[in-house]
């Protein structure tokens, strides 16, 4: 079933759009905070369409994930019991666990760790916000922590160049099922470990 290819043209046509910065801006906002999709899916072929500007892509992802980081926080402060039937609906509940269990463990840390971790990064702001953690130490990981992580990802498309550019979509659908099981994957060994 050829389901990534089509997907992976269509963000590409989205990474072309004029306004496809404040839409990066967005997704990356709304990924630290409520959002299930990461916004890797868009920074990637954004870069990819246009690596000249690469790095300031990278920039603004990291700076709207930072900000919506901070309004996950937020929400965890002000809000966790308002949504903590929503965090047990979308089955968050164990990745919230595992995040409480992670600040026990390694504090500030644990932020900087959850900017690469399969978990998503949601989880670990609302989190944070829960379990009150030092706000401009929470402030300072998560800019550090997701700043590596999408400029990872910008240095990835702009050092592939070209070769990259073409592989893609040669590869896409098997790049596509090996990300969604490598997730699951993921998924069952927490659940199991949990």
């Amino acid at each position: 079933m050829k389901l990534f290819g089509p997907l992976y043209e269509r963000v590409i046509g989205w990474a072309r759009h004029p306004h496809a910065e404040l839409y990066l801006g967005g997704l990356s906002f709304a990924e630290s905070s409520f959002f299930p999709i990461p916004p890797d899916v868009m920074l990637a072929p954004m870069c990819l369409a246009d690596r000249s500007k690469a790095w300031r892509y990278a920039t603004v992802t990291t700076l709207t994930s930072l900000a919506g980081g901070i309004a996950g926080y937020a929400i965890g402060y002000f809000l966790f019991e308002a949504i903590e039937p929503w965090l047990h609906d979308m089955g968050y509940w164990p990745a919230y666990l595992k995040g409480k269990e992670w600040f026990a463990a390694w504090g500030i840390w644990a932020v900087f760790v959850a900017g690469f971790s399969p978990i998503p990064y949601k989880i670990f702001t609302i989190t944070a916000g829960v379990v009150v953690l030092n706000f401009p130490g929470f402030v300072i990981a998560s800019f550090i922590g997701r700043g590596a992580r999408f400029f990872l990802v910008a240095g990835l498309v702009v050092a592939g160049g070209e070769r990259m550019e073409a592989m893609i979509p040669q590869y896409v659908e098997r790049i596509g099922w090996a990300v969604v099981g490598l997730v699951v994957a993921i998924g069952v060994f927490l659940t199991l470990r949990g």
